[in-house]
């Protein structure tokens, strides 16, 4: 222990101690079963070499200034310490990756305005993407509210986050959501739509998880929970993906509530090559040549963007499967 160290047990300092320096300042001799050795410990006096027994009182200001000093040694220390703690835990990813869990890591928002409000902030401060699941029935919303929506999308697509949403299938007749929907797309998000039944949720960066509340019985509607495990996330994220490879694209839904982009001829080919026929065999059925029907393909994959038949097909499966062959 240095000089300016003092045990714990030196202070506070008593009234017997305040009365024996002010004794001892003074010139009088202290009293014969007083003990000073807070005084001592503190540097409040030293012992006089010249007068056994005797002792010389040193300025109080002096005492403040070293256990001052000696306090904030102690706190940088300390401090140095705790600045250890992160880059300790960093190293537990390289101990065994394979034993890297995520921990403990959710939280409950029992209402609206508290799921609104963590999505806001989690989703604000979003880097590289952003994913979302709207599964219900779409309703009007608040003009300001939906607003905001935009804004915040825009401000992510912005920074390049990269957004992708899943909506239901019905969403594409409300006349609020499809504005809002196609705003999205002209500023790059990417939007599918889907008639299966799905769960609710928001995913973040792949580190944040939003979901519906199936843990607190008698909660409210709107309540849910903030995920942050790391595998439980990654759970989530695969769900959403399962969700998005079987959605169908926003802009096709566009497509098939409106045949004006394809003829009448267009469409009997696809008829006949959805019910099982062969592009030779298409051609003898209408009319046509084997070569007027592959011209007749190719303007179809440009009026839909595809690339390929199949993905002409598939499309008019989805949409046209069952109408009847002219």
């Amino acid at each position: 222990m240095s000089d300016l160290d003092t045990p714990d047990d030196e202070l506070p300092l008593t009234e017997h101690d305040f009365d024996a320096y002010r004794q001892i300042a003074e010139g009088h001799p202290l009293p014969p079963d007083y003990a000073p050795d807070r005084l001592l410990a503190l540097r409040l006096v030293d012992r006089d070499p010249y007068a056994p027994g005797g002792y010389i009182p040193n300025d109080p200001t002096a005492a403040v200034h070293g256990l001052t000093t000696a306090v904030l040694g102690e706190l940088e220390h300390l401090v140095q310490r705790v600045s250890q703690i992160p880059a300790l835990e960093r190293l537990a990813e390289h101990f065994d990756p394979h034993r890297f869990y995520g921990g403990p890591g959710s939280e409950f928002l029992g209402t609206a305005a508290q799921m609104n409000a963590r999505l806001g902030e989690i989703g604000g401060g979003a880097r590289t993407e952003f994913c979302s699941i709207q599964p219900g029935e779409p309703a009007d919303r608040d003009p300001a509210i939906l607003r905001l929506g935009v804004e915040r999308t825009r401000s992510a697509l912005r920074r390049g986050v990269q957004v992708r949403s899943i909506y239901h299938r019905s969403a594409h007749e409300h006349d609020q959501t499809r504005d809002y929907v196609a705003e999205m797309i002209a500023d790059g998000a990417e939007v599918r739509a889907s008639a299966l039944p799905g769960p609710r949720l928001v995913i973040i960066d792949r580190q944040h998880a939003f979901v519906d509340n199936h843990v607190i019985e008698r909660a409210e509607n709107n309540s849910g929970w903030h995920l942050f495990d790391r595998a439980a996330v990654a759970w989530v994220h695969a769900a959403f993906d399962l969700f998005w490879d079987h959605a169908t694209r926003w802009q096709d839904l566009a497509l098939a509530a409106n045949d004006q982009p394809l003829t009448e001829r267009q469409r009997r080919i696809l008829r006949d090559l959805d019910a099982g026929y062969s592009q030779q065999q298409v051609g003898p059925r209408i009319g046509l040549s084997r070569r007027a029907v592959d011209k007749e393909l190719a303007a179809i994959r440009e009026t839909l963007s595809f690339d390929t038949t199949y993905q002409v097909m598939a499309w008019y499966g989805r949409f046209h499967s069952g109408d009847g062959a002219g």
